[in-house]
């Protein structure tokens, strides 16, 4: 559970980052894919979203912009929402302030948004405070580990349907090292999520 949701005390460090976002009178869920974009896995989740009329956020590798800027562009002409997730996928607790910064302005170069979600979703204290003072910070109520070798399509499909409450930001990747499991568990997830009477939507810019 404290991959899949993260808990209480880590959510505290960062109080100013969006973790859950909850609306009145709706049921909301907010899907949301990190590490594309990649000509391999992403125009699939785009024709799937179509498909379900659903609408998403991506978070943005800088260098897969950089490689692949037509499907940037098409992931802002089917009307899904974008952030920042550094320009080399890069850890902040591992590196220090100003080449974890410099990283974030390099992608911001490419992406233009005033989202951001750290790679991995950890970052130091110092960094967490630096970042919002431009932009807004986006962390994760869900995490379907659809990443992990160690887990199926159908544990990951399982996470959504265990840890999902109304306001949780959800967690899948556009990558080559979660396709697999992502392909099985997303159009599942999203089926069952409309069951339960929740509305997907993208996070507002």
């Amino acid at each position: 559970m404290f991959i899949e949701q993260p808990p209480l005390l880590y959510r505290l460090l960062f109080p100013e980052a969006m973790w859950r976002l909850k609306r009145h009178r709706r049921r909301v869920v907010y899907l949301t894919f990190d590490d594309g974009p990649i000509p391999e896995v992403t125009p699939w989740v785009l024709d799937l979203l179509d498909r379900e009329e659903v609408k998403a956020t991506f978070f943005l590798v800088g260098q897969n912009v950089e490689r692949h800027p037509e499907l940037f562009e098409e992931i802002k002409r089917r009307g899904h929402s974008w952030g920042n997730h550094t320009m080399t996928h890069l850890q902040g607790i591992k590196v220090a302030m100003s080449r974890y910064i410099d990283d974030i302005e390099r992608a911001d170069n490419l992406i233009h948004s005033s989202l951001f979600r750290p790679p991995h979703g950890v970052m130091r204290w110092s960094q967490g405070r630096a970042i919002k003072r431009r932009y807004n910070i986006v962390m994760q109520d869900v995490v379907s580990r659809d990443y992990s070798r160690r887990l199926s399509g159908e544990e990951v499909f399982n996470n959504i349907c265990r840890y999902t409450r109304d306001g949780s930001i959800i967690v899948f990747h556009d990558s080559l090292k979660a396709r697999e499991n992502m392909m099985y568990a997303l159009p599942r997830a999203i089926r069952w999520l409309k069951e339960q009477g929740y509305e997907m939507l993208p996070i507002p810019m």
